[in-house]
């Protein structure tokens, strides 16, 4: 039946992109703006928040002056944000809190807080067993999803939407999705690889970032140096702006009254799109092709011809992308990068990888100039956090299937406190509209 199905679909897609197809000429026609952005790649202004903020440009005398990009949680700079964490304390608790509730925590509310967390790290009882070993795959962000819907069925009040009782099930999913991604890897790689499965319990007194290295390694180690990376690279994933898709997800599916399970569900299955959540999976296959054809890292010249292969299609995988390069709102630079890059140089060297991070480095200087010169383009291609993220992922010992699934761990804080405000805020439903171009017959 299923290869009757695929040959009859396969039959019928010529008539369904016939019928489908719009031209470009009628969007411009009518003024509609494809994935709500203008003609200059602005996003369409969709709603108000307090949550954060992302800057890219300043007017000066009515003119957009393009400046290094800046990311702000609840009106303090991430930067500050995780300078003031200084080079041992974990964060990213602290700045969960900050996200959700709009505030700094005192001394006292942020020990209350973390011990909260802590306490509801643990899984309900054979979940694991019941639920996340009965259908392992590759897909991890698919598992987690199947897992947060299952996770309403131990929930009493699954469809209570208050604003108390939805801030309670999103503090108990922001504490519960570490293991939910390791514990769905972990039953992938028994299962599918045929390798060892060894699970071991979240311990409640450690940060997200040190249970997830625990969790993962089978001897539970992990140095100081590595918690403090992964931390930081959870906080500067933690939420960016409102308006990116897996967000507005949130939004839209939270508007409409549906539950938080629901909604965070909604939210991972936009992220796992390769469009949002896959980009440093893209960096590591774009690097490891390029060590496969570029013989020594600090011969620049070298590695710049390759790279405008790679721009020219005619090498990687053809789509005349340097990866990690530019991003859709910032201009001059990421701050998100800039904040993480001193915490990869630094693993880099306690993992003895320099030679990888020159060779980073070099495709970073080189990239914006290549890119400027055969795209005739006066925007900037700084990188971006991805850029380095994946490399960080991979000398961490994390595997790629959880790549996307760490962005999750960290931007469930993001969702959650949009999905607050947005009860908060409004009781109207998003509700886009479509203009029909449908032909009468």
């Amino acid at each position: 039946m299923i290869e009757q199905l695929n040959n009859y679909a396969a039959k019928k897609e010529d008539a369904c992109r016939k019928n489908d197809m719009i031209s470009p000429r009628l969007y411009e026609e009518y003024g509609v703006n494809l994935g709500l952005r203008d003609e200059k790649g602005n996003g369409v202004l969709t709603g108000l928040t307090r949550i954060s903020k992302i800057v890219s440009a300043k007017f000066e005398n009515g003119r957009k002056i393009p400046c290094d990009g800046e990311l702000w949680y609840r009106g303090y700079r991430v930067e500050d944000l995780i300078r003031n964490l200084g080079d041992t304390e974990m964060g990213f608790e602290k700045t969960a809190y900050l996200l959700l509730m709009g505030e700094m925590p005192s001394d006292e509310e942020y020990q209350e807080f973390y011990q909260i967390v802590g306490e509801c790290r643990t899984l309900p009882p054979n979940f694991t067993r019941d639920v996340i070993m009965k259908k392992p795959g590759a897909d991890i962000m698919n598992t987690m999803t199947r897992s947060i819907l299952n996770l309403a069925a131990y929930d009493e009040n699954a469809m209570d939407t208050s604003v108390t009782n939805s801030l309670r099930q999103c503090i108990q999913l922001i504490s519960q999705f570490p293991a939910l991604a390791v514990y769905g890897y972990n039953a992938y790689n028994y299962y599918v690889n045929q390798s060892s499965m060894i699970i071991h319990n979240p311990e409640p007194s450690l940060s997200a970032a040190e249970n997830i290295l625990r969790m993962l390694r089978p001897d539970r180690q992990y140095t100081q140096v590595e918690a403090k990376v992964l931390d930081t690279a959870l906080i500067l994933h933690m939420e960016h702006g409102g308006g990116n898709n897996s967000t507005f997800t949130t939004r839209v599916v939270s508007s409409s009254g549906s539950d938080t399970y629901s909604t965070i569900a909604a939210a991972m299955s936009s992220l796992k799109g390769p469009k949002h959540g896959g980009a440093n999976i893209k960096v590591m296959e774009m690097m490891s092709d390029i060590r496969d054809h570029v013989k020594d890292y600090a011969d620049k010249e070298e590695l710049a011809a390759y790279l405008s292969k790679i721009l020219d299609g005619e090498a990687f995988d053809g789509r005349k992308l340097i990866y990690g390069m530019g991003h859709a709102v910032y201009t001059l630079s990421d701050p998100r990068e800039r904040v993480f890059k001193k915490y990869v140089e630094k693993l880099a060297e306690a993992k003895g990888r320099q030679q990888d991070m020159m060779l980073y480095q070099n495709v970073e200087d080189l990239a914006p100039v290549l890119i400027g010169s055969k795209r005739n383009r006066n925007k900037d291609a700084s990188p971006n956090v991805d850029f380095y993220s994946g490399f960080v992922y991979e000398m961490l010992g994390i595997p790629q299937e959880l790549y996307t699934a760490m962005f999750a761990v960290a931007r469930i804080v993001g969702w959650s406190a949009h999905r607050i405000e947005e009860l908060i805020c409004t009781d109207k439903i998003i509700r886009p509209a479509y203009m029909s171009v449908m032909e009468k017959r």
